[in-house]
């Protein structure tokens, strides 16, 4: 079995018809054996897909995705997970353990190599809404259940602009606008597995200042960046310092948290 990724710097690219590089992987007993990086070498969904096809691809992972794409890949019998965002390998070992939702319309039902999509099977393989692929421009306003406001683009004074289904968004927000029509106006609420998830106790931890060279110099309630094995930088809050440790929370600030939103669909393209 091969699974292919869309492909940038180790993430998943999120725009499948301007894709450079694909990331391949070659799966045996529900397991990466092996993956290379191959260029796109060509243009247009059509071409993409031929050479999907021609590389053995069962399974694409990708971000954003187009109606034509999904049919490209459909007719050429690629199974499709579509709106994912992140790290690469991260994403193909979520998608072997039946974890990954696509946004995309062609999830087939049949996944090989003794995967189901979900723990549940196919059912919880989300088929995506009239926008899903689109570039969609909202305004909206973002509140609090006590009415206070946390966010607005009417005070940006511009829409918000994103690809629907394609995981820049907070997955209630998403699937919210995938089927709205251009004018239309919402109001949704929000738990917070749609938003920005529950508050995890487990992602607060204390590093002695011995072990991090100028964190002494940090306060709580400041916002850093810290990296990971890989050097990549991820946001973190200090919550506490003291002469001997400093602690992070890396929740994002929303976590746990129920969110409201009015929203109107200005263009969908």
């Amino acid at each position: 079995m091969r699974i292919a990724v869309t492909y940038d710097n180790g993430n998943i690219f999120q725009h499948f018809g301007h894709t450079e590089f694909f990331k391949v992987y070659e799966i045996e007993d529900g397991r990466i054996a092996g993956a290379r990086v191959i260029g796109s070498g060509g243009s247009g969904h059509g071409a993409l897909a031929e050479l999907l096809q021609g590389e053995g691809i069962h399974v694409l992972i990708c971000g954003g995705i187009g109606g034509g794409a999904q049919a490209a890949l459909a007719e050429r019998g690629i199974e499709l997970c579509a709106g994912q965002s992140g790290d690469a390998d991260n994403a193909v070992l979520a998608y072997l353990r039946g974890e990954l939702i696509s946004s995309g319309a062609n999830c087939d039902h049949h996944h090989g190599e003794g995967h189901s999509c979900g723990s549940g099977g196919c059912g919880s393989c989300h088929s995506g809404g009239k926008n899903t692929g689109k570039t969609c421009r909202v305004h909206y306003r973002g509140y609090f259940n006590d009415g206070t406001q946390f966010d607005s683009s009417y005070d940006r004074g511009e829409p918000l602009e994103f690809i629907c289904g394609a995981g820049q968004m907070i997955e209630g927000f998403d699937r919210a606008v995938e089927n709205m029509d251009v004018g239309q106006e919402i109001d949704i609420h929000l738990l917070p597995a749609q938003a920005y998830g529950e508050y995890d106790p487990d992602a607060v931890f204390t590093v002695e200042l011995a072990r991090m060279p100028g964190a002494e110099q940090l306060a709580p309630g400041e916002q850093v960046y810290l990296q990971d094995q890989h050097g990549r930088p991820f946001p973190a809050l200090v919550t506490a310092r003291d002469e001997n440790t400093v602690t992070f929370d890396l929740n994002h600030q929303m976590a746990g948290k129920e969110l409201n939103f009015h929203i109107l669909l200005v263009e969908a393209e």
